[in-house]
């Protein structure tokens, strides 16, 4: 009887100790004692489209990529690990502010050559495409239901990389070109068949 009474007991403890760990593994993991660190994955960044808008001086870029996005724990990501992986789609759009245009913007030689001080080119909206865009898998560690806010920042940083990969496509220096277009027919309209453009320095 004391034989049994003692294996009883030891199943007992081991059950209570297995209960205890995995109710406090987690508090544990969340109070520091294994620390994860975040980071941000981004594949290759795609133009899907370019459209010249009606203006005549702007344009909008379709871009899309994947992006992963979570905290790494080493070893403990199969207990605390929380990865998101998102194709993202955002529209950026671009152009010159020709309300900033004033008279003194504008200079006429004895030549008749019109010179314009234009502002700089510059991205006047961006937003993710909620409708194309979407989260293909998520990975959790059995001890964590995952952070309710890695969506959100997933898709803001996918907002932001495609917004600078947008830039590095030459999404500002078509918005530019739009711009010039469309002064120097208006200009020739009136007369004027030679046209200088001067950009503001801080263009980028």
């Amino acid at each position: 009887m004391t034989k049994r009474f003692r294996t009883i007991s030891l199943a007992i403890l081991i059950v209570v100790i297995a209960l205890l760990a995995g109710s406090k593994l987690s508090s544990w993991l969340d109070f520091g004692f294994f620390g994860g660190s975040e980071y941000t994955e981004v594949g290759d960044t795609v133009v899907e489209s370019v459209r010249q808008l009606s203006e005549l001086t702007s344009v909008e870029m379709v871009e899309y990529t994947t992006i992963e996005k979570g905290n790494d724990y080493g070893w403990l990501n199969w207990a605390r690990g929380d990865r998101i992986f998102m194709f993202a789609v955002a529209r950026i759009g671009a152009g010159v502010d020709l309300s900033r245009l004033t008279p003194d913007s504008f200079s006429v030689n004895e030549d008749g050559e019109v010179t314009i001080y234009l502002p700089p080119a510059e991205v006047l909206y961006h937003a993710i495409d909620n409708e194309a865009t979407r989260v293909y898998d998520r990975d959790t560690g059995v001890f964590t239901s995952g952070d309710p806010r890695l969506e959100s920042e997933a898709r803001l940083a996918a907002e932001q990389i495609l917004v600078g990969q947008a830039i590095e496509h030459g999404i500002l220096d078509t918005a530019a070109d739009n711009a010039a277009t469309a002064l120097r027919e208006f200009l020739s309209g009136l007369g004027f068949e030679s046209v200088r453009f001067v950009w503001s320095t801080d263009r980028e």
